[in-house]
């Protein structure tokens, strides 16, 4: 059974950093691209980054980029995302999603973990 679990979450202070992870299971890693979407409260659930499969291309939402780095180890069957910067906005529940494909789009995805929340405090 294919499963995705998120890891890293908490609070930090804003210009903080941290480091979320996503294991994944009973799927073929290393045939999957992988992606971070998040979700504040009452919005909808948005893109962050991703990644293809080799880990060579790499895709980022314009309000991260420059401060995320979306990073996967196949060998681990793990994927992260490093976050600098941090700032309140990016409060948000974070999720990890697996595809075939490569993509930005939410609903392209078939599989998804449970999220740990991330809370950025001012």
């Amino acid at each position: 059974q294919e499963k995705l679990v998120e890891s890293g979450g908490g609070l930090v202070q804003a210009g903080g950093s941290l480091r979320l992870s996503c294991a994944a299971s009973g799927l073929p890693f290393s045939s999957y691209a992988m992606a971070w979407f998040r979700q504040a409260p009452g919005k909808e659930r948005e893109f962050v980054a991703a990644v293809r499969w080799s880990g060579g291309t790499k895709t980022y939402a314009d309000s991260v980029k420059g401060r995320f780095i979306i990073s996967r180890d196949n060998a681990k069957n793990t994927m992260y995302l490093q976050m600098n910067s941090l700032k309140p906005e990016d409060t948000a529940v974070y999720y990890c999603a697996a595809d075939r494909r490569l993509s930005t789009t939410l609903r392209n995805y078939d599989y998804w973990g449970q999220g740990t929340q991330v809370t950025v405090s001012s």
